[in-house]
């Protein structure tokens, strides 16, 4: 349910309807507007009588939301989300390039493309300390080390980090090093892990699983949502199908119905959602053109020698050519590139 006040209920009232929530042993989300301020309502597994809000001062309706996805229903929160950070902006107007390469692999490559990357205007660097592989034989990741050198990294540069969380163990340390945490497509449903993220402070990049349906992925936010962590942003990295021609296939789809149920930005990632060099460019336009927020590209120095995902890697000269074309591209949609 959702409690909407009126435009001039005072603190006190807002505070009333909160504590009355408690009291019946649910959880209250102040959700304050540009005009007015609402109390989402979750916990409840039978409906809660309107009565025993409508009658409170300050309350102007009570709205049953529809969806099992609480939080991140439109229904709840009409506008959009707006996650604002030190390096840029997700959401209405803005347009983010995330961008770097699968892992972290040692400080110098890391070093050298974050700076290449803030030379061409892209604040927020990727980059895996620890990797979920396929086989147990491939690269893993450096753990720990690779974590210290994005903070070394980001302390020189002033870069973001946007880097994967795949373990419970490693929450804070992910968390320090981190502005945005990554979830990846492995652990969508991981729902210990979506709940101790829940309860983090930091912006949550959460990937859509490999056959997740729509309903699913928003259900995993609202996992994180319900601890508190309102900073969600979704990623499309492409499904699993019987399509023989990419790794993936990318569902750009999903972006218009994703935005008509859910506030939250979304941002595309065309490297794993085709595996190939080739074809990243034309997706990355494909995903500005269909309204995405972002993208969470692939990028590395010599992507022939890259430890993991060079197939997918663009160069740092594929790389340039590919923001001048999106710069053409966000212009005419009228956002802002950062």
């Amino acid at each position: 349910m959702l409690v909407v006040m009126d435009s001039d209920a005072t603190a006190e009232q807002i505070q009333t309807v909160i504590d009355r929530v408690r009291e019946l042993d649910l959880t209250p989300h102040p959700l304050p507007g540009a005009t007015r301020t609402a109390i989402g309502i979750t916990g409840n597994t039978a409906a809660i009588e309107t009565s025993l809000f409508e009658t409170l001062p300050g309350v102007k309706e009570c709205i049953r939301v529809t969806k099992p996805f609480k939080l991140a229903s439109r229904e709840m929160h009409r506008d959009d989300t707006v996650i604002r950070l030190p390096q840029g902006t997700f959401g209405p107007g803005h347009f983010v390039v995330i961008a770097g390469p699968c892992s972290v692999e040692n400080e110098a490559m890391i070093q050298r493309t974050a700076e290449f990357l803030m030379e061409n205007g892209v604040r927020f660097l990727r980059a895996g300390a620890f990797k979920p592989r396929t086989s147990p034989y491939a690269f893993q990741g450096l753990g720990l080390e690779g974590l210290k050198i994005l903070e070394r990294v980001r302390q020189r540069t002033g870069i973001g980090i946007v880097t994967e969380l795949m373990d419970s163990e490693y929450v804070s340390a992910v968390a320090d090093a981190a502005d945005v945490i990554q979830i990846g497509a492995r652990n969508m449903q991981n729902f210990s892990l979506l709940r101790k993220v829940s309860q983090v402070r930091k912006p949550v990049l959460l990937k859509r699983g490999l056959s997740a349906t729509l309903e699913e992925w928003l259900m995993a936010a609202e996992y994180v949502m319900s601890g508190g962590n309102y900073q969600v942003i979704l990623c499309e990295r492409g499904v699993r199908t019987f399509s023989d021609h990419s790794r993936n296939t990318l569902d750009l789809s999903v972006i218009p119905p994703c935005k008509s149920l859910s506030h939250l930005p979304i941002i595309v990632d065309p490297s794993h959602g085709t595996g190939r060099r080739a074809y990243v460019p034309a997706m990355a336009l494909a995903a500005l053109a269909a309204g995405a927020d972002g993208l969470l590209i692939e990028v590395h120095p010599d992507p022939d020698r890259a430890m993991s995902d060079g197939p997918q890697s663009l160069d740092f000269a594929g790389f340039q050519k590919l923001m001048d074309q999106l710069q053409r591209v966000a212009r005419v949609l009228d956002k802002s590139l950062n």
